[in-house]
């Protein structure tokens, strides 16, 4: 079946079924993550020639050479936060914003940076047209500590921060933006052992805790350190 094919009907069996067979069976069962997992139609943040696979249990591709976060992924990072509804959140990597229009509908404010011009301005209008009207998308490359000093709106601090894309590590000039008592959602390793962890920042010591294993795409715009071999 094509996706022009595809009717609404066709898409919402096609979230219920994702709901229950890719994201609670893994042990994600908060209701209200389930609820608005099942009530958000993904189908509206890729693009018309890769709608009929928006369900499907890897990464859809997206335009940029990028690709969006798996379900699951998506649902143990929304799980894991546990968002209150006062929170100011700072994500890296909008994508087409379906991860950042959820965490705005349990944020009280989200920035979202976004390094390719054009997946930011796609980001914009899909927050736009789904009524998040709390969450604000910068093109930006985040992974420069220059680039976010010295961008107004940027300054922390944040209750939490997410990164949707791997990195070896997590930066210094992100973590400083973190609150006392904040959370850092992010996927650290690389391919093929990539690892979602979930950070909680207590004075100047971390817990941390390891989601699971996963694939991902490498964070792109960090700057790359040289090894010297003598």
């Amino acid at each position: 079946m094509t996706a022009t094919a595809f009717r609404s009907t066709d898409f919402q069996l096609a979230r219920k079924n994702m709901v229950e067979y890719q994201i609670r069976c893994c042990k994600v069962l908060d209701p209200i993550i389930l609820d608005l997992i099942e009530s958000m139609p993904r189908e509206n943040f890729v693009p018309a020639d890769v709608k009929s696979v928006a369900y499907m249990e890897g990464h859809v591709p997206l335009p940029c050479h990028q690709e969006m976060l798996s379900p699951l992924q998506e649902a143990n990072i929304l799980q894991e936060l546990n968002l209150q509804g006062h929170e100011r959140v700072l994500e890296i990597g909008t994508g087409t914003g379906f991860l950042t229009t959820m965490l705005a509908m349990q944020a009280g404010e989200v920035i979202s940076c976004e390094i390719h011009e054009t997946l930011a301005e796609m980001g914009k209008d899909n927050i736009s047209n789904h009524g998040a009207n709390n969450a604000t998308v910068i093109h930006i490359n985040a992974m420069d500590a220059d680039a976010i000093s010295n961008r107004s709106g940027l300054q922390g601090p944040f209750d939490v921060i997410v990164l949707t894309a791997a990195v070896k590590e997590i930066p210094a000039h992100l973590e400083a933006l973190l609150k006392d008592d904040g959370q850092i959602m992010a996927f650290i390793g690389s391919n093929p052992v990539i690892s979602l962890i979930h950070k909680r920042k207590i004075g100047a010591a971390w817990q941390q805790k390891g989601i699971f294993e996963t694939l991902l795409q490498d964070m792109e715009g960090s700057a790359e350190k040289r090894e010297f071999v003598f």
